[in-house]
């Protein structure tokens, strides 16, 4: 079974529902959960340095309620379900484009499994604004689970 699991998060309901299939998969075998909270710095250009600072600071204020929520789902989990193995959790927040922050982690962390949510977005909107889920899958070199 699985013994490192990457869950990416921006924070947003659609992530946040991949909770409980990681935590499935990680209380089979008592696997290390790394949550992964990525501030977008790319979307930081023409914005003053004073503005930037304060809204890098509200961006990591948002990743740890969302590392907060995660965690309460976690534990509410494991008390109303049996939980084979204890799981272990690791929260990172690391900055720039969050499909190139996900891949990276992924090599770096030796991951053998992702699960992410994904906003859903179609048409226009997915063009502009890219899909980070799709991305992940298309160049992850392990399997991707993608909840919705």
């Amino acid at each position: 079974m699985y013994k490192k699991i990457l869950l990416p998060t921006d924070g947003s309901k659609n992530a946040e529902m991949a909770v409980d299939h990681v935590f499935r998969f990680g209380s089979r075998s008592g696997a290390e959960i790394i949550i992964l909270y990525v501030i977008e710095t790319p979307r930081f250009t023409g914005i003053r340095s004073a503005d930037k600072s304060e809204l890098k600071k509200s961006l990591e204020s948002e990743g740890q309620k969302s590392f907060d929520r995660i965690t309460d789902r976690l534990n509410s989990l494991s008390s109303g379900e049996e939980c084979e193995k204890q799981i272990k959790l690791n929260f990172q927040f690391k900055e720039g484009s969050a499909a190139d922050i996900i891949l990276n982690t992924i090599d770096e962390e030796n991951i053998e499994l992702v699960v992410m949510g994904t906003s859903g977005k179609r048409g226009f909107n997915r063009f502009l604004l890219g899909s980070v889920a799709e991305n992940v899958v298309r160049s992850a070199p392990c399997p991707v689970l993608v909840v919705r």
